[in-house]
């Protein structure tokens, strides 16, 4: 059946704009912003709205994701915070209500395609502008974050390495499912210089975590075990080569062991970024074994953390720098399961995607939250959070519906893996 014009035009609207949001996720905040105004004004302008319903009851990713939600905004109805603290922190999850719309807008073969390009070219301008800053091509302006020293684009450092090293996963992705031998031979020069990014030029241990994680897991996709062998012993030596060799790879992790070596509980170092977050992970263990089944409340952590170094000489902070602990102490063990779930959720049904891509690249995406999330609190953050909710619902925009029947999942099957 024909849609009417204001309908076809809304639909269109959406999905360019869920299209556009991958190039713009690594480069601009306040593109995406307009962007996500106008993915959400196209979802809802175009009705559909048992089409919608359908389609999220048959995907289990958006259950798990608006399950969670559900339960942040249940946790603004109890414990105690400080004025505003409950809305900031519960806008800041809103993320998770986006994947079901991005889900639907983007559930056509083409647009996730489209979608999937733009990302990698995206990222792709991250990292040549990268590279001409680091080589002294582009000069030190107020325009980029960084300089020939650190030469981060638009983001912080973390950021960009985590980035740059989601970056190497797609491009060596795409390079093993590029159709020539020429496209191969791009992607993964491509990969390469991401990876080398993330190594040789910009610091930033939690990018070299996740890199390390997508390489093992690079490996299993290739050859099952005995790729993961391959792949661990190709990334013991590279990291025994890196820190062999003097560069920003040798001075982090000197860095690292160094602080870890000079911590001391109870004795704050601003100075100590890893030290910092052992010191907040160690108080706010307290705060969670005082509250531990549901938790103190949606954004509560920053005034339980005050209450619970009232007496101490602590540094201050407005969440403890990991998400599960972050959740620990918003919403208990009943929280920590919910996330648990969505990400155990995420990864099980990655085999049932449109393509070997859609189901690598889906892996690849938890495996960067599931590292990111131990050493920071990504789900509250812009372009992390954005990131994991607009490429989960683009990547599980393709997903079988267990509500379809065997027909119409022959039907829709063929145009999804053409």
């Amino acid at each position: 059946m024909d849609h009417p014009a204001p309908v076809r035009v809304a639909e269109r609207a959406a999905r360019w704009a869920a299209v556009a949001l991958g190039f713009s996720i690594p480069l601009s905040v306040a593109l995406d912003n307009v962007l996500l105004v106008l993915v959400v004004a196209g979802w809802l302008a175009s009705g559909a709205w048992a089409a919608k319903w359908d389609a999220i009851r048959g995907n289990r990713i958006a259950l798990a994701a608006l399950a969670l939600f559900g339960l942040l905004l249940v946790g603004t109805l109890y414990g105690e915070r400080n004025p505003g603290d409950a809305p900031f922190y519960l806008a800041k999850y809103m993320d998770l209500l986006f994947i079901p719309v991005f889900a639907f807008v983007l559930r056509e073969e083409p647009a996730r395609r489209r979608a999937i390009y733009a990302l990698a070219a995206g990222l792709l301008v991250v990292l040549v502008l990268s590279y001409l800053i680091r080589f002294g091509v582009i000069p030190r302006t107020d325009i980029f974050a960084g300089d020939a020293s650190q030469p981060v684009v638009l983001k912080t450092r973390q950021t960009h390495n985590m980035l740059m090293a989601l970056g190497a996963f797609l491009f060596a992705q795409l390079a093993l499912a590029a159709s020539t031998r020429r496209l191969r031979l791009i992607w993964a020069a491509l990969a390469l210089l991401a990876a080398a990014n993330v190594t040789l030029v910009v610091q930033g241990a939690t990018g070299y975590l996740v890199l390390g994680a997508l390489v093992l897991y690079l490996g299993y996709g290739l050859r099952g075990w005995r790729g993961l062998t391959w792949a661990i012993g190709a990334a013991a030596a590279l990291v025994l080569a890196l820190t062999l060799v003097s560069g920003p790879f040798q001075q982090r992790t000197a860095q690292i062991r160094s602080e870890i070596s000079q911590w001391q509980p109870g004795i704050p170092n601003a100075s100590s970024s890893v030290g910092t977050r052992l010191e907040f992970y160690r108080l706010t263990f307290g705060i969670v074994r005082d509250r531990p089944l549901l938790g103190s409340g949606t954004g509560s952590f920053p005034k339980a953390y005050a209450d619970a170094t009232r007496n101490q000489a602590a540094l201050p902070s407005r969440n403890p720098h990991n998400e599960y602990l972050h959740i620990l102490v918003q919403l208990g063990l009943v929280g920590l399961a919910a996330l648990l779930y969505l990400f155990w959720t995420h990864w099980r049904l990655a085999p049932r995607l449109a393509s070997p891509l859609e189901h690598h690249l889906a892996r690849g995406l938890i495996l960067t939250m599931a590292v990111g999330c131990l050493f920071n609190s990504w789900l509250l953050d812009h372009t992390e959070g954005l990131l994991y909710a607009w490429l989960t619902g683009l990547l599980f925009g393709g997903l079988e519906s267990r509500n379809m029947g065997s027909k119409e999942q022959e039907i829709v099957k063929p145009s999804l893996r053409a």
